[in-house]
C-alpha cells in the first residue's frame, strides 16, 4: 500500500512538472480591415463587440500597437518574420495569377518554425496571401502543420467562394457553384479552427487565425442580417459583379444593403472570438492559454464600406492605404488568465515584428537575430525591464509611394516618393496630435533631419519590392 501510494504521488508530481515546464499555447486572432473604432469598448455605437470588449476587460489592452503594414500581405509577413517592411521579404501585394500572391521564399524563417523546436504544431486558419499554391511560400511548406481557408487574398475578397484550401488540397464548395451562396466561408474555417483546439489540447500549440472580416466584399448569412436590418438607412447600395466567367474570382459582388452587412460580418466575427475563448474553457486549457486579439490594419473603403458612418477609425486620420495613424494603428488586446493582469492597459509602443520574439520566449526558444522585434513578456507580464524602440518603419508601394517612421512621439509622413524620393516630410507630435491634424515640420528642423536619417537606413534592398516604378495590384 506504501509502495502505491508513494508510485501515484511520484507519477503525479511527474504530471506536475511536465505540465509546468509546458510553454503556453498562443492563438493569434488577425481581424481584417478592422477599425479602431470598430469595437464597442473604443467607441463603437452602431452595433456592439461583447467577446472581445471581455477580452479587454479579463486582459491587457494596448492603446500604441502597430501593424506590419497598412495592407494585407506585407503586413502578414511582418508579423510571421518579425522584420518590418523594409527587411521582411513581402513588402507589398504582388499578386500572382490565376491564384496567389509573391511567394515567401524558403530561406525566410517564419515562426510556426521558430516554435517548432519546443514541440509546438502550428495552424494557420483564414487567408494566407505569402505564396500560390505548391509554391515555397505555400503555408504548409512555411512550418505550419495545418492550414485551412483562402490561399490567394484576392480570391479572399470573396464570402461564399468556390473553394478553400485544406493543406495542399482544393476542397470544393457544392453549395457556392454556379451563384449559389450555401457555404459562407468564415464558418467553414471557424469550425476548423475549434477542431484544430480540440486535436491539440494536450500539447503545445500555435494557432494563427487570420479571418477576412471585415474585409470586402460585404456579405454575411441571413440570420447575422436579421439582427441589424432596419436599422441604418442604406442610401447608397453597391453594385458590384455578380455573373460571368469572373464571377467571384476577385470583383465584389453587390450588396443592397452594405451597412447592414458591415454590422452583420463584426458583430459575426465578436461571435466567434466569444466561441474560441469558451472552447479553451471547455477543454481545460485556460490557464495556459494566451489569447491575442488584433487587426491587420485600418479600416477599408471598398465594396460599400462606410467608415465615415461608423466611425470606423475612430480619432485618427486616414484609412487602409494610409501610412497615417488610421491605416497602420490597430487595437490590441491580450488574454491570460491568472497570468496578465485583468483590465490593464500599456502605453508601449509595439508593432507586429514584436511577436516573433515574444513567442519565442514564451515558448522557451531563440528568436531569429536579424528580427526588428522586442519581446514584450515583460510587459505582458509585469516582470522585468521591458525594451523599447527606436523607431517603427513602414514603407508602401502603391498611391505613388509611402513611408513613415514613429519615434517616442513624433511621426514623420512622407508620400509620392516614387515621383519625388525627397518629397517633403509632415511631422506630427502624437502626443498632442493623435489625429496628425497639424504638421509642425517647420517648427522642428532637427526632429525632422532625425527621423529622415531613420527613413534612410531603415531599408534594405529588394529585387522585387524595388521602390521604384514597379506596379502592383491593390488587395
Amino acid at each position: 500500500m506504501i509502495r502505491l501510494t508513494l508510485a501515484i504521488c511520484l507519477s503525479l508530481l511527474a504530471t506536475l512538472t511536465a505540465e509546468e515546464k509546458r510553454p503556453p499555447n498562443i492563438i493569434y486572432i488577425l481581424a481584417d480591415d478592422l477599425g479602431y473604432g470598430d469595437l464597442s469598448f473604443l467607441g463603437q455605437e452602431k452595433f456592439q463587440t461583447p467577446h472581445i470588449d471581455a477580452l479587454k476587460d479579463k486582459g491587457m489592452f494596448f492603446t500604441q500597437h502597430y501593424s506590419g503594414s497598412t495592407v494585407c500581405a506585407p503586413s502578414r509577413s511582418a508579423l510571421l518574420t518579425g522584420k518590418h517592411t523594409g527587411h521582411t521579404f513581402i513588402r507589398g501585394n504582388k499578386e500572382i495569377l490565376p491564384e496567389g500572391q509573391q511567394p515567401i521564399p524558403a530561406e525566410e524563417v517564419l515562426l510556426p518554425e521558430i516554435l517548432k523546436p519546443a514541440g509546438y504544431v502550428s495552424g494557420a486558419f483564414g487567408k494566407w496571401g505569402l505564396g500560390y499554391p505548391g509554391s515555397e511560400g505555400d503555408p504548409v511548406k512555411q512550418g505550419f502543420d495545418v492550414f485551412y481557408g483562402y490561399n490567394c487574398q484576392r480570391l479572399g475578397h470573396h464570402y461564399y467562394p468556390f473553394h478553400l484550401w485544406d493543406n495542399e488540397k482544393k476542397v470544393i464548395l457544392e453549395g457556392n457553384k454556379g451563384t449559389a451562396k450555401g457555404d459562407y466561408g468564415p464558418a467553414l474555417i471557424h469550425e476548423r479552427t475549434l477542431k484544430f483546439l480540440e486535436d491539440n489540447k494536450d500539447r503545445p500549440f500555435f494557432a494563427y487565425v487570420a479571418s477576412i472580416i471585415p474585409h470586402a466584399e460585404l456579405a454575411a448569412p441571413k440570420e447575422y442580417m436579421e439582427k441589424f436590418r432596419g436599422k441604418f438607412d442604406e442610401p447608397k447600395p453597391f453594385k458590384g459583379l455578380d455573373k460571368g466567367k469572373e464571377l467571384r474570382q476577385g470583383r465584389y459582388q453587390s450588396q443592397k444593403e452594405p451597412r447592414t452587412a458591415f454590422a452583420a460580418m463584426i458583430t459575426l466575427l465578436d461571435d466567434q472570438v466569444g466561441e474560441i475563448v469558451a472552447k479553451v474553457e471547455e477543454l481545460g486549457i485556460a490557464d495556459n492559454t494566451l489569447i491575442i486579439f488584433t487587426s491587420d490594419n485600418g479600416a477599408h473603403q471598398e465594396g460599400g464600406a462606410d467608415p465615415e458612418f461608423f466611425d470606423s477609425n475612430g480619432p485618427f486620420r486616414g484609412h487602409k492605404r494610409d501610412l497615417y495613424e488610421g491605416g497602420v494603428h490597430v487595437p490590441m488586446v491580450a488574454y491570460w488568465p491568472g497570468r496578465i493582469a485583468a483590465g490593464s492597459e500599456s502605453h508601449l509602443i509595439s508593432a507586429f515584428w514584436d511577436m516573433v520574439p515574444t513567442f519565442a520566449e514564451l515558448a522557451g526558444v531563440k528568436a531569429p537575430a536579424d528580427t526588428d522585434g522586442h519581446s514584450i513578456v515583460p510587459e505582458l507580464l509585469g516582470k522585468g525591464e521591458q525594451p523599447k524602440h527606436k523607431y517603427l518603419y513602414w514603407e508602401f508601394h502603391e498611391r505613388g509611394g509611402r513611408i513613415a517612421v514613429r519615434s517616442g512621439k513624433w511621426k514623420a509622413v512622407r508620400y509620392n516618393v516614387l515621383k519625388k524620393p525627397n518629397a517633403p516630410v509632415m511631422l506630427f507630435d502624437l502626443s498632442v496630435d493623435p489625429g496628425e491634424r497639424n504638421d509642425v515640420a517647420g517648427q522642428h528642423p532637427e526632429t525632422v533631419d532625425r527621423l529622415c536619417a531613420m527613413m534612410d537606413g531603415a531599408r534594405t534592398p529588394s529585387e522585387i519590392f524595388t521602390f521604384g516604378q514597379e506596379q502592383f495590384q491593390g488587395e
